[in-house]
């Protein structure tokens, strides 16, 4: 099966489809550009399986570059045959590959090597083959002058070259790593020395646990790896050996003259050479994978962060809560332009409640601010009491929202939050960081590195070069899908455009600055180092607002300008009518028949339907508007707590195993996946997405560890 066949197979696609992404890919394609602008060619394939679909082809590429290196080292050594060549062709995976590469590998000194060189690997043929008086046989090669002093000497030296050529067979190996895989248990227990550590009893589930391996669910696997590095909990494997060394003794002759001598063999090959590697191996995958999982799981969660809904045409004040040093203070307009800055002291120990109300009616009044943004950290509930009171004494009408604040630290100390603020103080650039994020999550979450953001798991213990590869892949798919504002966008949001680097985002800042706004996507040729190659992957995903060209607020792609003043020809449409909302234009878009315009106008109809869209409604947001009115529970603290009470919160957080909600605690409860409906959970995330409010019921309330137990069951949900 070739290249092409095989992807096909894996991802259902047809021939043509392969050929198109791999194309496009191979001449330096964009994802994203591909994914939107190149549909006909595809097939459609999305953002994210165009992803996973490159991620598989370059493993394929590596993998059959391994076999032609493999295949030619052998050769060099002249002992290739055949049966290498047909394994070479059959192997599925690196490590079949290295599987079969391993008896041909230099090596380091071993037993067997060394056993070798003192010339008894003829003797070693004698124990595979069962024959009599194995140790006056071996007497034969008894050698001062090879160190080889006596018959057991030579024996046990044979045994060593049986041991590694047992453990280097490729077949075997195969066959024992599947028993291996699909049969180990892992067994956990404590340490002794567990009980120093501080928070050890976080791992009390595997102080006495066994499952089998392949049966593990990624969140545990993760669990039990920090709990290992932590020197907490202690990792055992239990094999199914009897089945094991079955595999080993076949095609070796077993006679009553060489048993003995083969199950010491056999112990010896399992213990010292194969199942430490395999252990290692099948510890390795599980961990491969359960880090794939918590990767997929956190960019899904991102995802969604990163694409809720909007509050524009609204004044904010960001309240960045804390205790000694004070609550910071940042008012921005409906751009995000800094208005305002205060520092408060209405919390402990300083308690100026009257003093702080009074500043911040003042600054209500003054900026005429509608939704006051608090963050979720310390003193987060204490801040969202007073600002209940300074709303209920304010002459205007204001509302109130807890914003997840993660993250907003990392930005204020950032090279881009100084470069932004340069004269402002880092505390302050967190309450900043705040209202912005409400206004627009998007805009303001691209400038914090996608691990700091806080809605995954173990994000810390997973592979960080992944981990990031796979977050940029999803910011990157976040923003182009929306499409940004030109003329407004930071250097951080230009540099997730398909196309733009970040050398060329901060050119593009440096033109804007210089000449002013752009006034259509033409000028972005003008911008140092964007040239042509970048302006197609680039040019459709930018928007510009009231520019000379209407489409450039469109994510209609300049090179399909022509088609786009087509459909509106055949309609009879004047684009200046584009921006309005009448009713008889957009009858008129109902009507057409896709099949025959695209022949006409000579598009494919997956472009044409996406022209179509974007001419419905120049300038739309796919985000939904915020509804600033989010329901906030009164629950201060666990002691205002009862088992049954219903309550409304905010889904922070999704993971394998439940989500976290906050219902008005310092932390968020949680409502395992058992809890989450009355019918079968697959995974959470078919019930619920970060952001959605939720009503929710309290089942468990652990007041000495500060967690509370929710339900989702037989309640109605927003």
């Amino acid at each position: 099966m070739n290249l092409y066949e095989q992807l096909a197979k894996e991802f259902g696609l047809k021939k043509k489809q392969v050929e198109g992404a791999i194309h496009l890919i191979d001449e330096g394609n964009t994802i994203p550009f591909i994914a939107r602008y190149r549909k006909e060619a595809t097939g459609e394939m999305s953002d994210e399986v165009l992803r996973d679909f490159y991620d598989r082809l370059k493993y394929l590429r590596n993998l059959e570059d391994r076999k032609q290196q493999v295949k030619a080292s052998i050769e060099e050594q002249n002992r290739l045959t055949p049966e290498i060549i047909s394994a070479l062709q059959e192997a599925k995976t690196l490590v079949e590959v290295e599987d079969i590469y391993e008896p041909y590998k230099k090596k380091r000194k071993t037993r067997a090597s060394v056993a070798i060189e003192k010339g008894l690997e003829p003797l070693s043929y004698v124990i595979r083959l069962g024959e009599e008086n194995l140790l006056q046989q071996a007497q034969n090669f008894v050698n001062e002058e090879n160190e080889v002093l006596t018959a057991e000497d030579a024996l046990q030296g044979a045994m060593d070259i049986v041991a590694q050529q047992l453990s280097e067979d490729f077949e075997r190996k195969k066959k024992i790593r599947n028993i291996v895989f699909s049969t180990t248990k892992i067994e956990t227990s404590r340490k002794k020395s567990a009980e120093e550590k501080e928070g050890y009893l976080t791992y009390s589930m595997y102080f006495e646990y066994n499952e089998t391996a392949k049966d593990i669910p990624p969140h545990r696997i993760l669990a039990i790896n920090r709990g290992e590095k932590e020197d907490i909990l202690k990792v055992k494997y239990l094999h199914e050996e009897q089945n094991i060394k079955s595999v080993l003794m076949e095609d070796i002759v077993h006679t009553e003259h060489n048993e003995d001598c083969l199950n010491r063999i056999v112990e010896d090959a399992l213990k010292r050479l194969i199942l430490p590697s395999l252990e290692r191996e099948l510890r390795s995958t599980m961990t491969e994978t359960a880090e794939e999982r918590a990767i997929e799981v956190f960019g899904q969660n991102l995802k969604d962060l990163l694409l809720q809904g909007t509050l524009p045409n609204v004044t904010i004040l960001g309240w960045d809560p804390a205790f000694r040093t004070g609550c910071k203070i940042a008012v921005i307009d409906c751009t995000g332009k800094v208005l305002d800055t205060a520092t408060i002291y209405p919390t402990a120990p300083q308690n100026k409640v009257e003093e702080s109300k009074k500043v911040i009616l003042n600054l209500i009044d003054r900026h005429q601010i509608d939704v006051i943004a608090i963050g979720n950290g310390t003193a987060s509930r204490e801040s969202e009491e007073i600002v209940r009171e300074i709303i209920k004494e304010s002459k205007r009408e204001v509302h109130h929202i807890i914003v997840n604040e993660a993250g907003a630290s990392v930005y204020s100390a950032s090279k881009l939050g100084t470069e932004e603020f340069p004269d402002m103080n880092v505390s302050l650039r967190g309450a900043v960081s705040i209202a912005r994020r409400l206004a627009d999550p998007l805009a303001e979450l691209v400038k914090i590195s996608p691990e700091h953001i806080g809605v995954g798991q173990y994000q810390h213990d997973v592979n960080q070069g992944r981990l990031l590869e796979v977050l940029k892949g999803v910011v990157e798919n976040a923003v182009n899908t929306v499409g940004i504002d030109l003329n407004t966008a930071s250097s951080s949001l230009l540099g997730y455009v398909s196309g733009i680097t970040p050398s060329i985002a901060k050119n593009i800042i440096e033109y804007r600055e210089t000449n002013g706004a752009f006034r259509n996507r033409k000028e972005l040729l003008k911008v140092k180092r964007l040239g042509a190659s970048s302006f197609e992957q680039c040019a459709g995903f930018l928007r510009i607002k009231d520019g000379t060209e209407v489409l450039d607020n469109t994510l209609v792609h300049p090179e399909s300008y022509d088609k786009a003043y087509g459909v509106l020809y055949s309609l009879h449409i004047a684009s200046d009518e584009l921006d309005t909302d009448s009713a008889e234009t957009s009858e008129e878009f109902e009507k057409i028949d896709f099949p025959q315009l695209a022949t006409q106008l000579e598009v494919g109809i997956p472009t044409l339907k996406d022209i179509v869209s974007e001419l419905k409604k120049p300038g739309r947001d796919i985000r939904p508007k915020r509804n600033p009115v989010e329901f906030l529970s009164e629950i201060m603290t666990l002691d205002d707590l009862k088992e049954d009470m219903v309550l409304t919160g905010t889904v922070r957080n999704v993971l394998d195993f439940g989500a976290f909600v906050d219902i008005g605690l310092k932390s968020d409860g949680l409502v395992h996946i058992s809890e989450l409906s009355d019918k079968y959970v697959k995974h959470p995330l078919d019930i619920v997405r970060i952001g959605d409010i939720v009503t929710v019921r309290v089942i468990k309330i652990d007041r000495e560890r500060g967690k509370v137990g929710l339900s989702m069951k037989q309640l109605p949900q927003h």
